[in-house]
Parts: C-alpha cells; sequence; structure tokens
C-alpha cells in the first residue's frame, strides 16, 4: 500500500517550519471543484412554466420562497421580481410596499462601501450589491404607478409619475451620450394618461410632448415606433390647451390622423390595457481563456474546440485542467440572450351588454430586450476593461503563491507542493471567475398598450393575441368593467404563449 493511502495524516518536509496538510490540500482541491459548478435549478425556469399555466400565484411562491437565495447583495433584484409577480396575483398593494422596499434600497447603495468593491474586484462583480440598469430602476416607478391606477388610487399614482419625472430628468443630466438610454418614452407616455386622466390636460401634454420626443429619438435601438395613439392625444390636448403653434406642428407632422377633441371625451368612460408579452432576456456567462504559452494555447484548442467555441463549458473541467496548466487566465463577460414574443399584436374587444363591439389593437410600447442590449452594450467597454484587470491581478496573486510555496518547501518537495498549490490558487482564480448575470427575468420582452373610449356601461372585455398560439383556456381573456361617465379602468394582463 502506498504511504500516501497508509499515512492520511503525513505531511511534507519543508524549510522554516513550512507544512502542508495533505488532508488540507484535498479539502482545498474539493473547494476548487465545487467553486466551478454552478447552481443546479434556475428559479426562472420553474417561475415561466408556472406564468404559462395561468399560475401566478405559483411563479409568485417561487419567488417568496428564494429570498434567501438571492442575498443580502440582490436585495433589489427581489424587490423587483417579487414586486412584479405580485402584480401579476393581483395583490397591488403588496407589490406596491415591495417595490418600495426596492427603491429604498437603491437609494442606500448610492454610497457603496469600498470593502465591497475590493472584493468583488478580487472574485467577480456578483459580490456587488444589485442595482438594476437605469431602465429597470424607472419600470419600478411604472409598475408602482400602475398598481395604484388599477386600484383607482389616482394621487398615488401621480406621485409615481412625479417621481418618474425627476428620474428621468436626473438620468438626462448624468448622460452625455445623445444617444444613450437618458429617456423613456413609455414612462412619459404612461404618466401623460395618468395626468389626463386626472384632469391635468397641461401636464399630460408636457409629458405626451416628452414621450413623442424620446420615441422618435431612440426609434433606431429601441424598434419602437412612435404609437398612433400618441400621435392622436398630441393633437387632441394642444387643441384642449389652445396651443396654436403646437397643434399646427403637429398637423403637419401627422396630416393623416384624426382625434377626437376633449371635450366630446368628457362624458366618455377610458379603458387602458397594458399587456405584458413574453419573456424578458436572460444573460449567462461567456467565457474568455486566453493563454500565455504555447501548451496552455494547444490545452485550449483541445478543451474548447476550435469548431465548437460556443459550446457550454464544462466548469469544473475547465477548473482542474486550467489550474493544473496553470498558464491560462480565464475573462468571464456577460452575454444578453434573447426570449423573443411571437405576439405582435394583442386585440382588444369590449362588449356592452347593449350596443356594438368595440376592439382596438394594442401597440408596442417598450421593447424591454431592445433596452436590456442597449444597456448591455453601454456597459460592455468598461466591464470587460474591469474583468480583464480583475483576471491578471488573480493570476498574478496565484502565481506568487505558487512560488513562494515552492520555495518554502525546499529543493525536493518543490514540484508537486507547487503543483498542488498551483492547482488551488490558480484553479480557484479560473473558478472564481464569473460574469454577474443578474437581470429583472420577471419582465416580459415587450409591453404593449391600448386605449379607448366607450360610451358608460357594462362591459365584457375579451383579449386574444395575435400573432401567436391563441390559448382560449387563459383566463384573463374574459372580464366585467361597469364604467361611468369620465372614468379610467386600467387592465393589466401577462400573454405567455
Amino acid at each position: 500500500m502506498s504511504p500516501l493511502v497508509s499515512s492520511p495524516t503525513a505531511s511534507i518536509p519543508a524549510r522554516w517550519g513550512f507544512f502542508i496538510s495533505i488532508q488540507v490540500l484535498f479539502a482545498a482541491l474539493a473547494v476548487v471543484l465545487l467553486a466551478g459548478c454552478g447552481p443546479s435549478v434556475n428559479r426562472y425556469l420553474l417561475i415561466d412554466a408556472s406564468l404559462r399555466a395561468h399560475d401566478a400565484k405559483g411563479a409568485d411562491a417561487i419567488v417568496q420562497q428564494a429570498e434567501k437565495e438571492y442575498g443580502g447583495g440582490s436585495r433589489v433584484l427581489y424587490g423587483m421580481d417579487r414586486g412584479m409577480t405580485l402584480q401579476l396575483v393581483g395583490d397591488y398593494q403588496q407589490s406596491n410596499a415591495v417595490l418600495e422596499l426596492a427603491e429604498e434600497e437603491l437609494d442606500r447603495l448610492y454610497t457603496r462601501k469600498i470593502r465591497t468593491e475590493a472584493l468583488a474586484f478580487m472574485t467577480n462583480d456578483t459580490a456587488l450589491p444589485y442595482e438594476g440598469d437605469p431602465y429597470e430602476q424607472v419600470l419600478i416607478n411604472v409598475l408602482k404607478a400602475l398598481n395604484y391606477a388599477v386600484l383607482g388610487q389616482w394621487q398615488d399614482a401621480l406621485v409615481e409619475a412625479r417621481r418618474i419625472d425627476h428620474r428621468l430628468n436626473v438620468l438626462s443630466d448624468r448622460t452625455q451620450e445623445k444617444n444613450a438610454y437618458r429617456d423613456d418614452g413609455f414612462a412619459r407616455y404612461l404618466s401623460g394618461i395618468l395626468y389626463e386622466s386626472t384632469g391635468d390636460v397641461n401636464n399630460a401634454f408636457i409629458a405626451y410632448r416628452k414621450a413623442y420626443e424620446t420615441f422618435d429619438a431612440t426609434r433606431a435601438w429601441s424598434h419602437t415606433a412612435v404609437p398612433s395613439q400618441l400621435r392622436e392625444d398630441l393633437l387632441r390636448t394642444s387643441e384642449a390647451m389652445h396651443f396654436a403653434q403646437e397643434l399646427a406642428e403637429y398637423r403637419r407632422l401627422f396630416p393623416d390622423t384624426k382625434w377626437e377633441t376633449n371635450q366630446s371625451l368628457q362624458q366618455l368612460a377610458q379603458v387602458v390595457v397594458i399587456s405584458y408579452n413574453g419573456r424578458a432576456p436572460r444573460k449567462e456567462d461567456q467565457f474568455l481563456d486566453l493563454p500565455i504559452s504555447l501548451n496552455a494555447l494547444q490545452l485550449v484548442l483541445l478543451n474548447r474546440g476550435i469548431v465548437q467555441q460556443n459550446r457550454r463549458s464544462n466548469r469544473a473541467m475547465d477548473t482542474v485542467l486550467y489550474g493544473l496548466n496553470g498558464r491560462v487566465v480565464r475573462v468571464a463577460l456577460p452575454r444578453l440572450i434573447p426570449q423573443k414574443t411571437q405576439v405582435s399584436v394583442d386585440m382588444v374587444s369590449l362588449i356592452p351588454d347593449n350596443g356594438a363591439r368595440v376592439t382596438v389593437n394594442t401597440e408596442l410600447v417598450h421593447n424591454v430586450t431592445a433596452l436590456a442590449e442597449k444597456a448591455l452594450s453601454e456597459r460592455m467597454a468598461g466591464i470587460t476593461a474591469k474583468a480583464l484587470a480583475r483576471a491578471a491581478t488573480k493570476f498574478a496573486f496565484a502565481e506568487g503563491a505558487t512560488r513562494g510555496a515552492q520555495h518554502a518547501a525546499g529543493r525536493d518537495a518543490a514540484p508537486w507542493v507547487g503543483l498542488l498549490v498551483g492547482l488551488l490558487t490558480k484553479g480557484l482564480a479560473v473558478a472564481s471567475e464569473e460574469a454577474d448575470t443578474r437581470s429583472w427575468q420577471t419582465l416580459p420582452d415587450e409591453i404593449h398598450l391600448a386605449r379607448v373610449w366607450v360610451p358608460p356601461g357594462r362591459y365584457q372585455v375579451q383579449s386574444e393575441p395575435i400573432g401567436g398560439l391563441h390559448d382560449p383556456l387563459q383566463p384573463e381573456t374574459m372580464r366585467t368593467l361597469s364604467l361611468g361617465p369620465g372614468e379610467t379602468a386600467v387592465l393589466l394582463q401577462r400573454v405567455m404563449p
């Protein structure tokens, strides 16, 4: 029997009192291997399955039960996810309570601790508190405003509209790049709808005008055209405010657009439909393995495959191979994976107890996938530079630790002490390299909106997706509304074909 098996507690002779326990080395090796293995269950797959089964309560329960898994650094993300699932359940008050906590956490994160930054630099960006992209932060207030509107708490909804305005104004002041995400057409448009629904036509016009300017300026990368309904809103409110110059300008810009006057709509009821279509994009790791020797290059090519560069990496195997070789530097970058919806339009029908059916189609007002792509592209240069610096620092640290261990162990033990310590330190450097793939994944791929005025009365509301598979068993397809003159009803739905 070999000495390794018969003497499990044997030590390596070393100079200057340096000892390395074999048990400790094997324990460290196990840590390296485990660090290369990701979580086996993705909660978002379970959430999506629940939403496709029209089980919003089940989706919310999955998020709630995973609260500890989010961890202290993802409190904002937990609030975002839970706020959305609670809204889909119909618990609008609790949804706002959770979203409010997420917003408060965001305010606290503006003063980040240096210690947290240092930890993230030595490991990866998942050690940083999650703050979300700017468009996600704006959507916190959007969801809160919608919750209040559904509840009929219009003054509270207007508070959120003013918060949206403040957040976007600050973002615009901080963002110098004109083609960057610095304003939000959908958020501005929703604010205008809220203002007009409460009789504040002046602020509604201002919000509509900003929404139009934002839609028009960002359509090249947002892939979202100016909604036709917004054109009508601009003509109607500019006429109501007697803004002759603006009215003439919008008539010139929209020569084929017809609109109802503000006075003619006062005795009608309004229905606003917000449709969440599909699934938000997800992020995954994209590993760049940089060899710094010819042997390492051969190992990388053999391990990754020359023609299969995009295959999913076996991180545990990579950790061992690159740790043993010791001459490979791993860099992890996030990559966005779109999950585009097949539903291009939702047809909404209002069926009165007496009278003719009123049908309107929703329009795309918010392309979440395009916003996520824009946000990532704007940050990718900084992410890459930071990842390269972090990977180089970890490699230098591992190289120094390995050489120091070899020198302390002495000539006889130096080769295999160096092998084991290198496997530990360089393997950990590889295993700990991970991109920050967190994002608000309970969001939809797209947000659609329809707005229509109808005579007061009782209506059956039917919604049918166009462009995807229609599910006749979807419980949200039929609802009943009782509307009085001047009232506004806001309806929310999630379409997951």
